[in-house]
């Protein structure tokens, strides 16, 4: 019988104005090449970077790939993308204004993820 993946739940807060929001990514693709199970959890600033077609030229650091690239890779890869609802709500975003997989759901999520032994980083 094969054991299940380790979670891993990354709490997002960072947008356009921020490097630490590719960090994010890089650390969100890099725990999914480790095998593990990768939650996002948008909040504040964040949920900007995956309205449809806000990060299509965006490349926050030169020595990091664009951040389209990292967000698509980790979409492609099973990761999974949650977003906090009254952080879209206040930016007028409704699932269909996020990229493709994006689900708007409430903290219980979040918190049944780290019940069920995720780990996590804010970032």
């Amino acid at each position: 019988m094969q054991a299940q993946p380790e979670k891993l739940v990354i709490v997002a807060s960072r947008g356009h104005d921020d490097e630490r929001a590719t960090v994010s990514w890089t650390i969100a693709n890099g725990g999914l090449t480790a095998g593990l199970e990768v939650t996002m959890f948008m909040v504040s600033s964040a949920i900007d970077l995956i309205r449809k077609g806000a990060v299509d030229h965006v490349r926050m650091n030169p020595f990091d790939p664009p951040m389209k690239e990292l967000i698509e890779s980790f979409v492609a890869r099973g990761g999974k993308i949650l977003v906090c609802p009254p952080c879209a709500k206040v930016r007028g975003y409704a699932e269909e204004d996020l990229i493709e997989g994006v689900t708007i759901v409430g903290s219980a999520a979040l918190h049944a993820l780290i019940k069920d032994g995720a780990a996590t980083l804010c970032f």
